[in-house]
């Protein structure tokens, strides 16, 4: 019989948000549009419309020796024109944000390729060849991987956004990459790593409470759902330190 995948263990509806995240199966709601130029303006690595700087010959012309890993594993676009690897980083509000880092490793692990993946603990930074970035990071913006309230692209200078959040909703950012228009639309008016856009980015207005806590993947007993209040985790997690803690990093259930 076939092995399903769990992607992870829980009954409250933020456990479910966790495994539909992660499930590669299945398809997350589109919130909003953003252009192609509108990603590469907040990415912030290349000019709108430039060509892609490689780090190598594409792979077609290098030549390289015969391989049978070459034959199974077939390469991404980026990797095939030998484009050189970028980032984009995330930050998410503890306060019912869409995701958080742990999370969106996972998420990713299981639903792109090509990735090498960074998880901090209050940051979340993805890197692989550019042109795969672009189109990962479209449907990360686009999807309900992201709030435009509290969730926040940010390259350098992240601290504080764990912090409450200011009088208008949004996060707190020294850097202050995006702001909230008269007209409810959150846009970015620097890019990542703070440099000025020569255009603002639009990403949408912030949603309602009951879309936020209906689709966090973050535990939180004062806002949300209490990790406590989840039996099945709390089992689960229970169960993993114990026998790391009798076994070391072997664990050997009788």
């Amino acid at each position: 019989m076939a092995y399903t995948p769990q992607y992870g263990p829980g009954t409250s509806h933020v456990a479910e948000n966790r495994r539909r995240q992660m499930n590669p199966s299945i398809e997350l709601d589109k919130v909003r549009d953003v252009t192609d130029e509108d990603v590469v303006l907040v990415l912030g690595h290349r000019a709108p419309g430039s060509a892609y700087p490689t780090a190598h010959p594409p792979l077609a012309e290098q030549q390289e020796p015969d391989c049978p890993i070459r034959k199974i594993v077939e390469p991404t676009e980026g990797a095939k024109a030998g484009d050189r690897v970028r980032y984009i980083q995330f930050v998410d509000s503890m306060y019912d944000g869409p995701s958080q880092p742990y999370q969106r490793t996972y998420t990713e692990c299981y639903r792109f390729r090509g990735i090498d993946p960074g998880t901090l603990s209050g940051r979340q930074i993805v890197e692989c060849r550019e042109r795969d970035l672009e189109a990962y990071s479209k449907w990360l913006i686009e999807t309900e991987m992201f709030e435009p309230a509290l969730t926040s692209i940010r390259g350098a200078t992240v601290h504080g956004h764990s912090l409450r959040l200011a009088e208008d909703g949004l996060m707190f950012d020294m850097l202050q990459r995006c702001i909230l228009g008269d007209d409810g639309v959150v846009t970015y008016v620097k890019d990542q790593i703070g440099e000025p856009l020569d255009r603002a980015v639009a990403v949408g207005k912030p949603l309602d409470d009951a879309w936020v806590k209906a689709h966090s993947t973050i535990f939180h007993s004062l806002t949300g759902v209490a990790y406590r209040d989840d039996e099945e985790y709390i089992e689960y997690i229970q169960r993993i330190h114990t026998l790391r803690t009798k076994y070391g990093f072997m664990p050997v259930e009788e």
